[in-house]
Formats: structure tokens, C-alpha cells, sequence
């Protein structure tokens, strides 16, 4: 008998395609999910109605992401990173810390974003096993805000009372405590914003690294420094 021949190996270019392609409907149903989430909540949301907006197949959530639950955290935890990503791009040009507060904290209570990754923290209370996701999720808003306060202090000559790890965390924490409570209340953008700010308190108006003047926060007034 003659030797059987090896089966060709797929091309590798019909590979990258396939990959290409997975990513972009990966990228599509995260897309659609995340408006009709935002739009109607978790409950309010089927499967069938992700798919139809996204031209998809029930199928395709399942393979991508298991189950519903697991799509509606996915998506809360990226709305989160973009709404990050879109404050810290706002706060590049303050030269001052009250403007670069006043920036991140506009950007933030603009939108619903903060809002719909609490749900998603709430949600891994039943579901622990979506709880790393929000996990990395936070760890890298206190990365990323953390290099970002850094790099601008560093630019500034700011100084501050906290390092930047800490600002970043304080931030976060208290972000999305008043958007959650805000939003349970009923309060507009605007209210929300004067809460935030209100509660991060009024920082100081020297801000050179020449200057003895460090940046204030709400309860640090009486605070000597060194």
C-alpha cells in the first residue's frame, strides 16, 4: 500500500481569519449587551434579544461566555475600564489638582457606567464563580489610576497627602458608593457630581513643588504638615 499522505495544515493566514473574526463577534454581542443591559437591566434582557441586535446566535453567547450572567458582568466590568479610561483622558490637561478632580469626577457621574458595574458586584454575591473578573477589573482601575495621578504629579510638581495607590482607591471606593446610592435615589448628573466633589473635598490652590501647600481632602484640614 502506498503511504497515506499527512493532512495540509490549515493556513495560517484562514487561522488569524477565524481568530479576527471570533473577536469581533466577541466584541459585537459584548456591544449589543451592554446597551440593552444598560437599557433594561439584567432581567429585562434575554438572550434572544442580544443576539438579534448583534446578528448572532444564541450559540455564540453560549460559546463566549457561558451564560447570560457572565455576559452581563463582562460587560459591566469593560463599561467601567472605558469610563476610567475616558476620565483619566479628561483630567490630562488640568494643571491644577482641583481641576483634575473636577475632570475625573464629571466624566464619572456623566454616565451610568459606575452604576452598572455595581450591579455586577452585587451579582457575584450569588455568582462567586464571576468574581475574579471584577476582581481583575478593580485591580486594574487602581493600576491605571494609580499611573495616572503619578504621571501627573510628576509633570506638575503636585504634592500630595496621599500617594497616588491610595488617592486612586479612595477614589474608586467612593465613586461608586455615591453613584449607587445616587442612582437609588433618583438624583441627576449634576447632583451626583456636587456629592462627589463635596465629599472629596475642596483641595489646595498652591500646587508647586515649591510650595509647602500639599493637596487637602475633606477631614485633613487639621492635619499638620511636615
Amino acid at each position: 500500500m502506498g503511504q497515506q499522505t499527512a493532512p495540509a495544515a490549515e493556513p495560517k493566514h484562514s487561522v488569524r481569519a477565524t481568530r479576527s473574526a471570533g473577536r469581533k463577534m466577541r466584541s459585537l454581542l459584548l456591544d449589543s449587551a451592554s446597551r440593552l443591559f444598560r437599557e433594561h437591566g439584567l432581567s429585562g434582557t434575554s438572550i434572544s434579544d442580544i443576539v438579534a441586535a448583534a446578528d448572532a446566535f444564541p450559540s455564540q453567547v453560549t460559546y463566549y461566555f457561558r451564560t447570560k450572567e457572565a455576559l452581563f458582568v463582562e460587560a459591566a466590568c469593560r463599561e467601567m475600564l472605558y469610563v476610567a479610561r475616558a476620565a483619566e483622558q479628561a483630567a490630562l490637561q488640568a494643571e491644577a489638582p482641583r481641576d483634575y478632580t473636577r475632570a475625573l469626577v464629571e466624566t464619572v457621574t456623566s454616565t451610568d457606567q459606575v452604576a452598572f458595574f455595581a450591579e455586577a458586584l452585587t451579582l457575584t454575591r450569588r455568582r462567586q464563580d464571576l468574581a475574579p473578573l471584577v476582581e481583575r477589573t478593580i485591580e486594574r482601575l487602581h493600576g491605571e489610576g494609580r499611573r495616572a495621578y503619578a504621571g501627573q504629579i510628576a509633570r506638575r510638581g503636585w504634592r500630595s497627602l496621599r500617594d497616588p495607590d491610595a488617592t486612586s482607591r479612595r477614589f474608586w471606593a467612593l465613586a461608586i458608593g455615591v453613584m449607587v446610592e445616587g442612582h437609588a435615589m433618583g438624583r441627576s448628573a449634576d447632583e451626583l457630581c456636587g456629592e462627589m466633589l463635596r465629599v472629596l473635598g475642596e483641595q489646595a490652590a498652591a500646587t508647586s513643588a515649591g510650595d509647602d501647600a500639599r493637596l487637602r481632602l475633606v477631614g485633613e484640614r487639621d492635619v499638620p504638615t511636615s
